[in-house]
């Protein structure tokens, strides 16, 4: 049996992904900061498919403790789910400083700093990928909105680049950057054009036809490439 680890599977596209790897038969851990009575409701309806993990992943001990409770375990999947919007329509000179230090250290300093602390976890062949988006393509920023949700997604592709660098030695990897499309939850608003269950499905197959092909890929649900 498959055996995938979520980072931040209490809601949204992390709820979603945690429900369709299940769906699939796979074996999933899932993290949580908080109370998720959706995710609970996953655990009953697949008690021995899914274990649920507390943590917090900006402090770097409750990550650590996991990685020794998750000790002798191999994953086939990685899933680092992280992203908060801070800032919007608002003048880059009028967002508080704490705004942005948290956005950064959420979306992508902690994202990065968790694969880290959970590669031993990582098993031969595995796949890591880490929720970004299309809004932190560099090359296609051509009207500017969202820029502070927009670096810090750039900023978190660009240290992704600099994970499979400094852990070139494990070959055996496929690392991703993965954008989930313009999904309707909190973040993306009721316009948006996709539905969780599209997106997560999209993602699912994608992350299963990925799997194997090594190397580090910016990609999103449809399998793809988007430019750095």
């Amino acid at each position: 049996m498959k055996k995938a680890l979520i980072i931040g599977g209490s809601r949204g596209l992390g709820l979603g992904l945690v429900g369709e790897h299940l769906r699939r038969g796979w074996h999933v851990t899932a993290t949580v900061r908080g109370e998720a009575p959706e995710l609970e409701q996953l655990r009953k309806e697949a008690p021995e498919r899914l274990v649920i993990e507390r943590i917090d992943i900006s402090r770097p001990a409750d990550v650590e403790a996991l990685a020794m409770r998750l000790r002798g375990q191999a994953f086939d999947l990685l899933f680092l789910n992280a992203g908060i919007m801070a800032g919007r329509g608002t003048a880059l000179v009028d967002v508080p400083d704490e705004d942005i230090v948290s956005i950064f250290m959420t979306n992508a300093i902690s994202p990065v700093r968790v694969a880290d602390q959970l590669l031993d976890v990582a098993g031969k062949g595995a796949t890591l990928a880490f929720m970004s988006s299309i809004l932190g393509s560099v090359s296609t920023n051509g009207d500017g909105r969202a820029e502070l949700y927009r670096a810090s997604k750039a900023a978190l592709n660009s240290l992704i680049l600099s994970f499979r660098a400094r852990h070139a030695d494990r070959t055996d990897l496929t690392i991703l950057a993965m954008h989930p499309g313009v999904v309707r939850t909190a973040m993306g608003g009721p316009g948006a054009p996709l539905d969780i269950p599209t997106s997560v499905k999209g993602v699912a197959d994608t992350l299963e036809k990925r799997t194997g092909t090594g190397g580090v890929a910016f990609v999103d649900y449809r399998n793809e490439v988007i430019a750095w």
